[in-house]
């Protein structure tokens, strides 16, 4: 599934006429990027959800042909957010295997077969995140776990864990967590990691029934931080990870460049 219903707020005013999914980097759209990554690696089913400038895309996807069966997720009412468009778009999955869920603003050098493969039977959700500077963390036990987030700028922590909420915390340059030695935290946890998400991950239909008791509109990593204590949520770390974020219009020069040395 790839996410392409974003307002795309932070590329005014080039989103004041076109959709983000159809902003151009290397004379292609963000759109056409993503699609072809997929179609490469194998994928035969996408589902693309829209809002923002909704039929400029389904005009773009109807006039070009990715080899690809693309299903519509319309939010056109009302645009659902992550977590809300993969609950509205639950019908249009083929079967019970994971889906790979991308953000249409996100490049990266990520093999999408490489990344199926890296997803077990055993686990719910795998999230592909990497050692980089953010202001919001996931953290994860040794076994890459999801426990919880952390908003570093205002403090702020999420998790279903007291454990985690009640402990002081800090994260070093390493993105270690360190807190005292007689907190919560290492009563239960010998430490921590802290990553930062990619806008990539696999998600497996197992987790719809926990989204029931969720409304129409909701964060994907709301989700997963309120369920990771009853579903397997776990992390996967790729170490040569180059990865960017054309959300804003200074880092459109360096998807330009991102394109031209990666494809």
């Amino acid at each position: 599934m790839v996410f392409a219903a974003g307002l795309g707020t932070r590329l005014q005013p080039l989103t004041n006429t076109m959709p983000k999914a159809l902003v151009p980097v290397g004379e292609k759209p963000l759109l056409w990027h993503v699609l072809n990554k997929l179609c490469a690696a194998g994928y035969e089913r996408v589902v693309v959800n829209v809002h923002h400038f909704a039929q400029q895309i389904i005009d773009y996807l109807n006039e070009n042909d990715f080899g690809l069966d693309i299903r519509i997720s319309d939010e056109s009412e009302q645009l659902l957010e992550t977590g809300g468009g993969v609950k509205h778009a639950r019908q249009l999955f083929s079967d019970d295997s994971p889906v790979l869920i991308h953000n249409v603003d996100i490049l990266s050098n990520v093999d999408f077969s490489w990344l199926a493969r890296q997803h077990e039977d055993d686990e719910d959700a795998l999230l592909l995140v990497s050692r980089r500077k953010t202001k919001r963390y996931l953290l994860f036990d040794n076994a890459m776990r999801l426990m919880g987030w952390k908003n570093v700028e205002t403090g702020e922590v999420r998790s279903p864990f007291p454990w985690l909420r009640e402990t002081e915390f800090t994260i070093d340059d390493d993105l270690h967590v360190q807190a005292p030695v007689d907190s919560p935290l290492f009563a239960v946890h010998a430490s921590l990691n802290a990553f930062a998400f990619s806008g990539i991950h696999s998600f497996s239909p197992r987790l719809f029934p926990l989204m029931d008791r969720f409304p129409d509109r909701f964060s994907i990593i709301d989700f997963y931080l309120s369920t990771c204590h009853r579903a397997r949520i776990v992390g996967c770390v790729k170490s040569n990870l180059r990865l960017l974020d054309v959300g804003k219009l200074d880092s459109l020069q360096q998807a330009e460049e991102f394109i031209l040395v990666n494809g």
